[in-house]
């Protein structure tokens, strides 16, 4: 059965993508592009103005340098992140485009995945003040995770290292917990990889509950979703991640089948399947961010974190797809 108030979210979804699409069709050629926009504003509950956020997007597009990847599509991604966070998304980008360049000049690479990560970073709570310690360790744990997995960790990891900077542990501390999550659960069947790699960082970000509990819960997920006959595929790892951050992750299972079916009947999203689901579970846990007894548990402040790095990987993959067509370089 689906909720009164997750149904309403999913008609928002796609009367916004549709509005996008109308729109923007000559302009964007992934389509994913444009359901990672509406999905951004449906999961932050923002209403969505086409005229506002067009403008946003040509801001943007006329404040960068020639060469910049904000240029391209992803200054899309850019003014929906910009618009559904800020009041004065305008004045904000002025500082994000600033933190950027510091990010730059301490070491992180120009491209896609350090404006992404340059993004979560104004878009934390933490001062103007703190940027050059967190920007400093944002890029030790990003080395950390380098030394630990050389070929599975790449730029499109910075966005998680940024989120993961806001712990109070050391980035030893914080290697060494991603490490146990991930060989962990690479015991007990999840496969090796980029997907894992992310899963264990998911599971970082939320320090209030054991280890053991976290990844007992991953596990009987990962059951509950194949006898739902959902196949549990790598792709789809970081949302059992996001859904192990409930203590009844499991009794969602259901609803999550039923939706990502709905979206994956409609006409225009039916091409998109994995990204349906992905899509599902984002809306589902924006929904439960709402719910009382998530926001007093304290649970509120980690699900938006793990929703925001959700966006994130999603919007570096579209990013990681037209750099290797010929986007941009930053």
């Amino acid at each position: 059965m689906i909720s009164e108030a997750l149904q309403h979210k999913l008609e928002d979804y796609k009367s916004i993508y549709a509005q996008l699409k109308e729109n923007l069709k000559w302009k964007v050629g992934d389509r994913r592009t444009l359901m990672m926009v509406a999905s951004m504003y449906v999961v932050k509950s923002r209403p969505f103005d086409f005229n506002r956020f067009l403008e946003l997007s040509n801001y943007i597009k006329d404040n960068v340098g020639f060469f910049s990847n904000l240029k391209t599509y992803q200054r899309y991604t850019t003014a929906a992140t910009l618009d559904v966070r800020f009041e004065q998304p305008q004045e904000k980008f002025q500082e994000f485009i600033t933190v950027y360049e510091k990010m730059v000049a301490s070491g992180f690479s120009r491209g896609p995945f350090t404006y992404i990560a340059a993004l979560v970073m104004v878009s934390s709570d933490q001062p103007v003040s703190d940027y050059e310690k967190r920007i400093e360790k944002s890029l030790r744990i990003y080395k950390g995770m380098k030394e630990k997995h050389y070929f599975l960790t790449t730029a499109s990891d910075y966005p998680l290292a940024v989120l993961l900077a806001v712990r109070d542990e050391e980035p030893e501390q914080l290697i060494h917990h991603m490490e146990g999550f991930y060989e962990q659960l690479s015991i007990n069947g999840f496969w090796k990889g980029n997907y894992l790699q992310f899963l264990s960082h998911i599971l970082t970000l939320e320090k209030e509950t054991d280890p053991k509990v976290l990844i007992d819960r991953c596990l009987r997920l990962a059951d509950s979703f194949r006898e739902s006959g959902i196949k549990t595929k790598q792709i789809y790892y970081p949302q059992i991640g996001m859904l192990a951050m409930l203590k009844d992750g499991e009794s969602e299972v259901k609803t999550i089948r039923l939706v990502a079916e709905q979206l994956n009947s409609d006409r225009l999203f039916k091409w998109h399947k994995d990204i349906n689901f992905m899509m599902t579970v984002n809306c589902l846990m924006s929904n439960r961010v709402q719910d009382t007894t998530v926001i007093e548990t304290g649970m509120y402040s980690i699900i938006e974190a793990i929703i925001q790095a959700q966006e994130a990987a999603m919007v570096a993959a579209i990013a990681g797809a037209t750099a290797a067509s010929g986007g941009g370089d930053g």
